[in-house]
C-alpha cells in the first residue's frame, strides 16, 4: 500500500467518524476501491470497479459518497470537453493539470513547477488574488497520431485540431471557388467550432471562415504533427469581425 493512501484512509476514518457520517463501512469500501486506480472515473466505472471487488451499491449511494469525498477533500470532480463527469484522487498540497486527447479521451496528468511559478508571477503582476486554478490542454495523444490515416475529410475533424488542406474533391470549379474565397491547398487551418452534420468555423491566417457540411466533406486534410515555423505567431490586430461564409450544395 502506498504511504499516501494509508494516510488518506486514516484521515477518512477520523473525519467521517468525527462527523457521524452514516454507513461508514460501506463508504470506506468505496474509498478503498477508489484508491486502487489512478484513472479518472465516471460513476458507472466506479460502480463496475466496486462490483469487481464484491461491493454492490446503488448509483445514488455512490454519488452521495463521492460528494462527501469531494466535500472533505478526498476526491475531485472534473468535467472535461466530452461532457462526462469524472472523479480523481485529491491529495493535499499536490496540484496537477491535465492533457485530454480529443480522439480517445485519454487523460494525462502533468505537473510543471516553472509553469506554476509563471502563473503566480502573472497574477502578482496584475495584483490579482488567486483562489484556485486549473489548466486543461486539448489535443491528440501520441498513440492516436500514429493511428490516424494520412488524409480525412474536414467534416470529421474536431474543434481545436490543426490541419493542412491536402486536396479538394469535386473538380476544378470547387477548387477555384475556394481559392477565390481565400482557401488554398497547403493552407494550415485551426478548427474553431463544429456542429454535427452542420457548419464548421475554421481559422486561416487569423481570418474566420464558415463552411457548410457539404463543403467540409469535399476538403481532404491531414493532421499537423509539427507546426511549421511562423504559423503560431501572434496575429496583429483582431480577427475579421464578420466570418466569411462559404457553402456549396452536396
Amino acid at each position: 500500500m502506498r504511504p499516501i493512501h494509508a494516510q488518506e484512509k486514516e484521515q477518512f476514518r477520523k473525519l467521517f467518524n468525527q462527523e457521524n457520517v452514516d454507513r461508514f463501512d460501506d463508504r470506506f469500501n468505496i474509498l478503498e476501491v477508489f484508491l486502487t486506480t489512478e484513472r479518472h472515473l465516471t460513476v458507472d466505472e466506479i460502480s463496475d470497479l466496486l462490483a469487481n471487488h464484491g461491493h454492490i451499491y446503488s448509483p445514488a449511494f455512490i454519488i452521495e459518497t463521492l460528494k462527501l469525498m469531494c466535500d472533505y477533500g478526498f476526491a475531485q470532480k472534473n468535467q472535461f470537453n466530452n461532457g462526462d463527469v469524472r472523479y480523481e484522487h485529491r491529495h493535499p498540497c499536490h496540484h496537477h493539470d491535465h492533457m485530454i486527447c480529443t480522439k480517445c479521451n485519454r487523460i494525462i496528468e502533468f505537473q510543471n513547477d516553472q509553469m506554476e511559478q509563471l502563473q503566480m508571477e502573472i497574477v502578482s503582476r496584475h495584483r490579482f488574488h488567486i483562489l484556485q486554478h486549473k489548466m486543461e490542454i486539448y489535443g491528440i495523444c501520441e498513440d492516436c497520431m500514429q493511428t490516424q490515416s494520412d488524409e480525412m475529410t474536414l467534416a470529421s475533424v474536431r474543434p481545436g485540431d490543426q490541419v493542412i488542406i491536402k486536396t479538394v474533391q469535386g473538380g476544378r470549379m470547387v477548387e477555384n471557388r475556394l481559392s477565390a474565397m481565400g482557401l488554398r491547398i497547403g493552407d494550415t487551418m485551426e478548427i474553431i467550432t463544429s456542429q454535427p452534420q452542420g457548419q464548421k468555423v475554421v481559422s486561416i491566417d487569423c481570418k474566420r471562415f464558415v463552411l457548410g457540411h457539404g463543403l467540409a466533406n469535399k476538403i481532404l486534410v491531414k493532421y499537423i504533427q509539427k507546426v511549421p515555423d511562423g504559423k503560431n505567431d501572434t496575429c496583429e490586430g483582431d480577427f475579421e469581425t464578420e466570418p466569411i461564409r462559404i457553402d456549396i450544395p452536396d
